[in-house]
């Protein structure tokens, strides 16, 4: 995407524009991983060259597809409150709002956790990153979990799961209903294996 000036953000017409073109690229891509810029500009209901002059090439648009993504990925966990809220509760909450944003913006999201040129990208990658271990950290020392879980593992095994709930919602329905279902089924996966066993049971919201 062409950098915009702080001093001068986009026009509220061309800002709808851009996220048409952002939408659409992640409708098209999701399905046709190879599609031109033509055929997204078809689907954004815009012209080619409206496309051209917000993305100058393919690569940056799908650069900026990535970063806006990235994004919605750090506000989804941001607004989970997993400082401050109880760590069960910013555990569930953290899983619905990253599975929404997973099942919302798939092909895009599949591209966030590689190495990025965007150095914003990276940083904002590795702040979510850091954001989940402080909230493990924080369920530990609750009893959420067992107190000799060895939290790299959790992390990773919490990841897998967010992974496969998110291609199971995308296989399944194609509407991003039944998020909290979901979600609730990774938080409970998650915590029969390193829970406490004190919960008396599976985990409501």
């Amino acid at each position: 995407m062409r950098q915009q000036s702080p001093h001068r953000p986009l026009r509220a017409d061309a800002e709808r524009t851009v996220m048409a073109i952002l939408t659409a690229a992640e409708k098209v891509l999701s399905s046709h991983p190879a599609a031109t810029m033509e055929q997204i500009a078809e689907a954004a209901g815009v012209a080619r060259t409206t496309v051209h002059r917000r993305f100058a090439t393919r690569e940056a648009l799908v650069d900026a597809l990535t970063a806006w993504a990235t994004r919605q990925f750090h506000e989804a966990v941001e607004s989970a409150h997993p400082a401050s809220a109880p760590p069960l509760v910013a555990l569930y909450q953290v899983t619905a709002n990253v599975l929404r944003v997973k099942t919302s913006w798939g092909f895009a999201m599949s591209r966030t956790g590689t190495a990025s040129d965007d150095p914003e990208v990276a940083r904002v990658h590795a702040e979510v990153l850091d954001e989940c271990h402080r909230l493990f950290v924080r369920a530990r020392e609750a009893g959420v979990v067992h107190p000799d879980t060895d939290l790299v593992w959790a992390r990773r095994v919490y990841y897998a799961l967010i992974h496969e709930a998110a291609l199971h919602r995308a296989d399944d329905s194609d509407d991003g209903t039944d998020i909290d279902g979901a979600a609730t089924l990774v938080v409970d996966t998650l915590l029969r294996g390193i829970g406490t066993g004190g919960g008396g049971g599976a985990f409501r919201p």
